[in-house]
């Protein structure tokens, strides 16, 4: 196995082993009450680096894929999921035109460097059938100057401006970018009742006072 591969493994093991249930809990909220508007039951969907596949997991979708370079995922994706253990930014293995959806959440700052993030674009738009969306998630630095640093694996810088720019330059066309969405973090925080998510979610006033995360929806042009 790769030697950056393992060294995910154990950084994520670390990181997210121990809060893993309560995150699937709160994965469960955030798709049937927020992303599912945004997604078909009849799409086909790849979640770009699933992590422990909390989000593809949770979906409806008529056909799923993942990809990741941690090895872990492949035991916790749920069988229905066809899991791609590559790097992001060499050829995926898909035809064009065969997504309609593309989805990551706070994937994107742990690119090694923003080349890297081109050519993982380039290769998501070249997959998406058009009118096919990326969804992306990811924390907005302008709100978390030093607290984006606090993890070992953050590399690439973005705002929701930084992303969107790129998105339009790689030939997507911008439909929103929402510079609070989500608070910063599961890792080393409590456990909060779900509820309080669900009214939050209904609530964009709150996002503007707490979100840490920007949200930004990109379409492959008809």
């Amino acid at each position: 196995m790769p030697e950056d591969a393992l060294e995910l493994q154990r950084i994520y093991r670390q990181r997210f082993d121990r809060t893993s249930a309560y995150r699937n809990r709160v994965w469960q909220v955030l798709t049937h009450s927020f992303f599912n508007r945004w997604i078909a039951p009849d799409a086909a969907v790849l979640d770009l680096g699933c992590g422990y596949g909390e989000f593809i997991n949770n979906l409806a979708a008529r056909q799923k894929f993942a990809m990741d370079l941690n090895p872990d995922a492949a035991r916790l994706l749920a069988p229905d999921v066809q899991f791609f253990q590559q790097d992001c930014s060499v050829p995926w293995p898909l035809h064009e035109n065969t997504l309609d959806t593309v989805f990551t959440s706070n994937f994107f700052e742990h690119l090694p460097d923003k080349e890297c993030l081109k050519r993982t674009l380039r290769q998501a738009i070249r997959c998406l059938k058009p009118g096919g969306r990326l969804i992306a998630m990811g924390p907005n630095i302008k709100y978390l100057p030093g607290q984006y640093w606090d993890f070992f694996d953050h590399h690439t810088i973005l705002t929701e401006a930084s992303l969107g720019e790129v998105l339009s330059l790689e030939g997507y066309r911008l439909q929103q970018a929402t510079p609070r969405f989500l608070p910063y973090t599961l890792v080393n925080v409590p456990e909060y009742p779900l509820l309080f998510l669900r009214v939050y979610l209904a609530l964009p006033a709150l996002w503007r006072m707490l979100g840490r995360q920007f949200l930004v929806i990109a379409a492959k042009p008809d």
